[in-house]
Formats: C-alpha cells, structure tokens, sequence
C-alpha cells in the first residue's frame, strides 16, 4: 500500500510539473525553436522550374500551358525582339497579328468544343460550318516548343494590312509590361517578387450579422501593412478563404491587394494554390510570407515544396507571452505550438491527405 501511495504521489508531482510547463512560456519556445530549427525548407528545384522569374501582373488570367498562354508567350516574345531593335513601327503590327492569332485560337476551340458534344444520332447531319483560316496550326498539345515555333513564325511573318486608326490601346499596356519585365530581369532570386498574406480565419463583428477577420487575420494584415510600406512596389497576394475580407481590410488603410487566392481551406491548398496563382502571373522564385511564428516553419515548408523560397516575415499572436509566471496566455502559445508540431509530423510522415491538387 504505501508502494502505490508513493506512485501515486509521484505521478501527481509529474503532472502537476508538466502541466505547470505547458502554462509557462518555456514550451512554446521551446517547440517553436525545434520547428525552426528541423522543419527542412530546401526548395524542390522540379517545382521551382514553373517559377521563372518574371514580372508579376494581375491582368493575366490564362492558364499556364494552354495554347492562349503559349500564343502570349510567344508575343512578348516578339514584341521584346521588336522593342530592342528599335522598330517601334512594327509593334502594332505585331499587335495586330497577335490579336488574329487570338480569334483564330478561340475559334478552333469552339470547332473542337461542338465536336466533343456532338451526339452519335447526329453524325448524319450537315457538320456545322467553320471559319476559314488562312494559317493553320499543328494542334498537338505534347509539342509545345512546336506550336511556339509556329506561333513566333505567324506574328514575326504573316502578311496583314493595318488601318492607321486600328491601334488597340492594350498595346500600351503590353509595352509596359514587357518594360517591367526587362528591368525585372536582372533582379536576383535573392530579391522578393511578392508579399504572401496567409489568412488565420473569421469571426463574427460585434453586431453578431457581418462577418469579419478575426485577430489572427487582422495581425498578420497590420504586418503586411508595415511590409508594404518597405516594398511598395511588391505586389500582395491574399491567400485562403478569407482573402476578399482581407482585401476588404486593406483598402481601408489605402492598400488594394489585387492577387486573390480565395479557394484554399488550409495551410497545404495555402501554398499549392497561391504557388500555382503566383505561376500564373508570371512567376515568384522568391516571396515574402506573412503569418504567426508557429504557423511559419511548416509553410515554408510546403511553400518550398511547390518550388517557391520563402522570407519570413512573423505577425505577433493575439496574445503575449508572459515573462516567466504561468498564465492561460502561455496555453494559448502552447496549444498552438502543439497544433503546429503534430501538423508538421503529420505532414512529414503521411503528407497532407485533405489537399486538393488545384483550385
């Protein structure tokens, strides 16, 4: 008997020291400088090829490796070699073929699309009628070095007749945005090319009807603003479900964050989505991102992971750590820590079963 009263004296001892622990501010730090120190963030350099570095723009919105992209691709391409060789002269050219190279594009894949739905009863009839083309494309999706070489061919090459007053004003655009890419083009990986602001959740207002961003959004958004007012001319990419609450929160401080990633329901569709987004628009080897210091370590990993280095910039937690006395603050520290540190063993080991592959 006073066997098991000492064991059960023991065990209370323990436990009352491990719970005292978990209250003080020892062991989230403690977890959160483990997480730093053994989460790997060596990025994938096979992810990292679809991060070319580029200028970033909001304006694009075509799927990377669809023909429409291919065509634009090649454009610039040629608009680039027009520009250095000083024939301005030929730009609207250019623009002109590009814009018929673009109907032609669509119009195919209109031809194509009624042909997939084409009902087997109606083979017999009359085929709908196509339009005419004079330049045909190899349309083989496996050969893209081809069709980009049948491309470049058409909008250095095809005769066309432009009427004086025909001039898209979007050429404007393009010129500036080719210029952007030129001066973006000596720019290191070791530059940022983007601020990533991860959303941390909702919340109801104090109204209890509309719907806000909680603390944890909000922190990282008031950090975002101090970042953007060091790199004013890095654009912001809001990712997660919250992202239109968050742009909503930004504009009241004069900030429009147009790069929205609002299809993500966690931290692995966080960085996969905002990846793919970031591809999009040109490519990111290297992004400034925004969240909590625990969260941190693990993001940058599967940021890492989709081929895109990552600058730590941490937002602060809703609450404080205490110096050394325990307090319900510190749980709150070490119940995230915990959180993270299962997620990040999970994530490691099994992967991340509950990420989508696309939006």
């Amino acid at each position: 008997m006073l066997q098991l009263v000492r064991l059960v004296a023991v065990s209370f001892i323990v436990l009352a020291v491990c719970v005292l622990f978990l209250y003080s501010p020892f062991y989230s730090q403690t977890v959160l400088k483990a997480l730093h120190q053994f989460v790997p963030v060596n990025v994938n350099p096979v992810a990292a090829n679809s991060q070319k570095a580029g200028g970033l723009s909001a304006i694009n919105t075509l799927e990377p490796g669809s023909e429409l992209w291919i065509a634009r691709q090649a454009y610039l391409k040629v608009m680039q070699q027009q520009m250095q060789s000083q024939q301005a002269d030929t730009l609207s050219v250019v623009h002109a073929r590009y814009q018929l190279l673009q109907q032609q594009i669509k119009t195919q894949q209109e031809i194509d699309s009624e042909k997939e739905i084409q009902l087997p009863l109606m083979l017999d009839e009359p085929a709908a009628s196509t339009v005419e083309t004079p330049y045909v494309f190899v349309r083989d999706e496996s050969h893209t070095q081809a069709l980009m070489q049948q491309y470049l061919e058409f909008l250095s090459a095809y005769p066309i007749d432009l009427e004086p007053t025909a001039v898209d004003d979007d050429i404007f655009q393009d010129i500036a945005f080719i210029q952007q890419q030129n001066a973006q083009s000596t720019q290191t990986h070791d530059l940022p090319y983007a601020i990533v602001v991860l959303g941390g959740g909702l919340t109801l207002a104090e109204n209890r009807q509309d719907i806000v961003v909680n603390h944890y959004t909000r922190l990282r958004l008031e950090t975002a603003l101090a970042t953007a007012a060091k790199y004013p001319t890095l654009p912001i990419v809001l990712s997660g479900v919250e992202a239109p609450y968050m742009q909503d929160w930004l504009k009241q401080y004069g900030v429009d964050a147009q790069l929205l990633e609002n299809r993500s329901m966690n931290t692995c569709e966080n960085s996969r989505f905002s990846a793919l987004l970031l591809q999009k628009k040109g490519g990111a080897p290297r992004v400034l991102l925004i969240t909590d210091a625990y969260h941190m370590p693990r993001t940058r990993r599967l940021f890492a992971l989709n081929g895109i280095a990552t600058v730590p910039v941490e937002a602060p937690m809703p609450t404080p750590l205490t110096k050394w006395q325990p307090s319900v603050k510190n749980y709150d520290h070490s119940r995230r820590a915990n959180y993270e540190m299962l997620a990040t063993l999970r994530d490691v080991v099994l992967g991340s079963s509950d990420c989508r592959e696309v939006p």
